[in-house]
């Protein structure tokens, strides 16, 4: 059942949402440079009577308010960091900083939580410990990680832990649940293809890395279709190769970029022998030799059953069951906050952004009219979690 209190408080600082959302966006700093934005989340929440904690994770922020005598924890997480990305909005507020910008919605994550935090202040409607969790560097820098390292559980410990993300092209306020794997582990592998270089005229001369390449490329596409099982998902990517600058002349070498992405442990394992074999097999055919880095990203994150179902219950109730898309897909982008979930149960969710542009692109906007949901949906599952026995 909806309480009509919570949306009423919402809307009374939607105006405030709005504007502190597009200060955000106007104002982007990258991972581990959050300093601005971390200063406005820390003054506001102090000022609404958080106890706040700063310098986890290097710029993060900790609000933790409690109320009563109940002995639950919950932690809610917002992400703060920004993207090396020129803007192209064009937009009244776009980014003021050249080459920075938020084209990932951490402005309207952080915005949200934010007046999430003032709305259970003022409405005291729980007994036990709310901790929301400002991080950065989620956007490659493993922020999460960093905070936990920190001792991010041991000095805010947490029964449970959610964390949301917008996402383009499902209707705007519109709310996806997965349960078990969620989000792909992502990783980058770096391959160079030694050879021989020389003049193009008489390759005979040469080891000629640019072919061995070319096969290996080929050889790659067998990584998945071969070796992983077909109710398994997993991506293997070959985004850039580099080699030679002229026509006429064979390079001494090639270096190949892959991403990976994978949602089993054991089928990430395989995929790395696999692409390891197939690249010192496929160079050396042609008398090359291959070198491989291979760079383990984010994990898969890993959404705990008890606390998915509570999270959909909670969206349910507040907004109805006709606002939960069904059969949501696990996706295949990776997310940090997949540390955190290793550490502590809990749910990743999303909520959808309408007909944006795409994540990370240069035209993305975060959709303002989803902020008054997200903040409902984050002032109702603390309330719910730490209710009052």
């Amino acid at each position: 059942m909806a309480d009509d209190g919570i949306a009423a408080g919402v809307e009374a600082h939607r105006e405030a949402m709005v504007a502190l959302r597009r200060d955000l966006h106007r104002h982007p700093e990258l991972a581990y440079r959050e300093r601005r934005t971390g200063d406005l989340v820390a003054e506001a929440l102090s000022s609404w009577g958080y106890e706040v904690n700063r310098g986890l994770g290097g710029t993060g922020v900790v609000g933790t308010l409690a109320l009563g005598d109940g002995p639950r924890r919950v932690g809610i997480r917002a992400d703060m960091d920004a993207l090396p990305i020129v803007e192209a909005t064009n937009l009244p507020y776009a980014s003021g900083t050249d080459g920075v910008m938020h084209a990932c919605g951490h402005d309207g994550h952080t915005a949200s939580l934010l007046t999430a935090a003032r709305v259970l202040a003022e409405r005291r409607g729980f007994s036990g410990t709310l901790h929301l969790i400002f991080q950065p560097a989620e956007e490659g820098g493993a922020g999460a990680r960093r905070m936990i390292r920190d001792g991010l559980f041991e000095r805010f410990p947490c029964d449970a832990v959610y964390g949301l993300h917008n996402w383009p092209g499902v209707p705007a306020g519109r709310f996806g649940f997965i349960t078990g794997p969620a989000m792909a582990a992502a990783d980058r592998v770096t391959i160079r293809v030694v050879g021989k270089g020389g003049h193009g005229a008489v390759p005979q001369q040469t080891v000629d890395p640019v072919v061995a390449s070319a096969s290996l490329v080929m050889a790659l596409q067998s990584v998945v279709a071969r070796n992983v099982s077909p109710l398994d998902a997993a991506v293997v990517t070959v985004g850039a190769i580099h080699g030679g600058k002229a026509a006429n002349v064979i390079p001494d070498a090639v270096e190949l970029l892959l991403t990976v992405r994978i949602f089993r442990p054991e089928v990430r394992d395989r995929i790395e022998a696999r692409i390891t074999a197939l690249a010192k097999a496929q160079a050396e055919s042609y008398g090359a030799v291959a070198e491989i880095e291979y760079l383990r990203g984010y994990p898969v994150l890993v959404n705990h059953a008890a606390e998915t179902d509570f999270a959909r219950q909670v969206a349910a109730e507040q907004f109805g069951q006709d606002r939960i898309e069904a059969g949501f897909p696990p996706i295949t982008a990776s997310e940090d906050f997949a540390y955190m979930l290793e550490e502590r149960p809990g749910s990743y969710l999303f909520l959808g952004n309408g007909d944006s542009a795409a994540l990370h692109s240069p035209n993305y906007n975060f959709n303002d009219e989803i902020l008054p949901v997200a903040a409902r949906y984050w002032v109702a599952l603390a309330e719910r979690y730490l209710a009052a026995a």
